[in-house]
């Protein structure tokens, strides 16, 4: 069994017992993941071209970026799911493009 898997059983079960309905789509779809689309692509720019001594110096750089961005950087990107997952509501599950 996988761990997890028990959980993701009870989990589906509580939702169709309150007639919810479940909306399938890949497990890290970026378009939907609430850590990954919003995060990562900045991050992304931020490190480019940047080159690391050592893995304690990547942490160092990955903690100050994080340290220093603005308490809106993570509203914007929460309040921005709600249109994506629409999208993907709207398209049956199909992959949505930003």
């Amino acid at each position: 069994m996988f761990p997890g898997h028990g959980v993701a059983n009870l989990t589906q079960q509580w939702l169709q017992r309150y007639g919810w309905e479940i909306l399938y789509h890949p497990a890290h779809s970026p378009d939907l993941a609430p850590s990954d689309f919003h995060r990562f692509g900045p991050l992304k720019r931020h490190l480019g071209g940047m080159a690391f001594e050592t893995e304690d110096d990547l942490i160092s750089e990955l903690r100050s970026w994080f340290d220093n961005l603005d308490v809106d950087f993570f509203q914007v990107g929460i309040n921005s799911l709600l249109s994506r997952w629409q999208k993907c509501i709207d398209l049956h599950g199909d992959y949505a493009e930003k």
